[in-house]
């Protein structure tokens, strides 16, 4: 496949690892795992490094959440993402016509939640035409059952749970507003773990990472809070659905209009292919803005309708089960030959043997 439409994935060891923690919470991981057609041994037999669909581990991840979220304890990680209070809090922020409103209404939310939760997000503002996200986690203060004691990353979690905190609210700036949040420095109020660390921070933040700072923040200009939201409740749906892995594919490509145009894309695709025209109105821009504003990101309509597809076929493959007349019609593909031909381009498979080798990995 060409490198535009090469999947987005994950390496089999982050889900072992992701089994491990489940063991180490005390929940049934086999269970959870077999919730999305996933199964340990098969996954232990790979080579480690073996990529794997991150649609799957996000699905993946998200329905350990559910279960976290059954013992009546707030999660640790990631400021929360997956769980039914985050979602809520999404549902407040969608609301803003601005970034700044919706950074507001989150800090308000996050606010009055804090008390239960021990974790929030506070938007400081103030004259010298920068503002701050202040990301505050407690919980390993309050103790918790999802910081395991016997386990290699709990003398990390204080460091990983602020920066990824921090990491989650970049990446949810940039989604809401179609454009990467530019954040000139971030402090991490937790000890430096190590250098393929820090430099992982600063890749995703595209700025300098202070460690064993006062406060946990980033900073970036306040003419940013001006940003329309481009997102509505429909994509916000969405992005619900696949979560986690928006949020990996945050962290490898940071939040652009094109991302925004393949929400959008996402949610007309049952009713038929936006034109590029609709795109443009919906995004507040002209053509001939949003045509220059793609091609700054070297990319084009085209490409990013096929990545939307692509991502989606996989998806009604691997997890609705879909016959492949199903998906093509879904697809707006005239003939099932058609989607089989663009499918092996994208994928460099047909989606028979894309989903044979995929099931490899779970139940027979």
């Amino acid at each position: 496949p060409t490198k535009s439409m090469t999947e987005v994935t994950i390496s089999a060891k982050k889900f072992l690892h992701l089994f491990d923690y489940i063991d180490r919470i005390g929940l049934n991981a086999a269970d959870i795992a077999a919730t999305v057609h996933l199964v340990r041994a098969r996954i232990a037999e790979l080579d480690p490094e073996q990529e794997l669909p991150a649609q799957q581990y996000s699905r993946f991840y998200r329905a350990l959440v559910r279960e976290m979220q059954t013992l009546g304890q707030p999660l640790p990680w990631a400021a929360g993402i997956g769980s039914e209070a985050f979602e809520m809090m999404c549902h407040c922020m969608i609301n803003g016509k601005t970034l700044g409103d919706a950074l507001r209404l989150a800090s308000r939310y996050d606010k009055l939640l804090f008390p239960v939760l021990h974790y929030g997000m506070a938007l400081i503002e103030g004259d010298s035409g920068n503002v701050r996200l202040n990301y505050i986690n407690t919980i390993a203060d309050q103790g918790s059952d999802f910081i395991p004691k016997q386990w290699d990353r709990t003398i990390y979690q204080t460091t990983v749970s602020s920066a990824s905190g921090l990491l989650v609210w970049q990446g949810m700036c940039g989604w809401l507003t179609g454009q990467p949040l530019d954040v000139s420095s971030v402090n991490i109020a937790a000890p430096y773990l190590n250098l393929e660390y820090e430099e992982s921070l600063k890749k995703s933040f595209n700025c300098p990472v202070h460690f064993e700072s006062d406060d946990n923040t980033f900073s970036f200009s306040a003419d940013q809070l001006s940003r329309r939201i481009v997102q509505t409740p429909d994509s916000l749906e969405e992005f619900f659905n696949n979560i986690v892995y928006q949020l990996i594919l945050s962290l490898k490509e940071p939040a652009s209009t094109s991302a925004a145009i393949k929400s959008l894309v996402s949610i007309d695709i049952p009713r038929g292919m936006p034109s590029f025209s609709a795109i443009a109105e919906s995004l507040h821009m002209s053509e001939s803005s949003l045509r220059r504003r793609l091609k700054q990101e070297d990319t084009s309509y085209q490409i990013l309708k096929d990545e939307v597809r692509c991502d989606i076929a996989i998806n009604k493959l691997l997890n609705e089960d879909n016959k492949v007349a199903e998906i093509a019609d879904y697809l707006g593909f005239s003939e099932s030959s058609s989607f089989v031909r663009s499918f092996k381009g994208w994928t460099g498979s047909t989606p028979k043997a894309y989903k044979e080798r995929m099931l490899l990995l779970g139940e027979s």
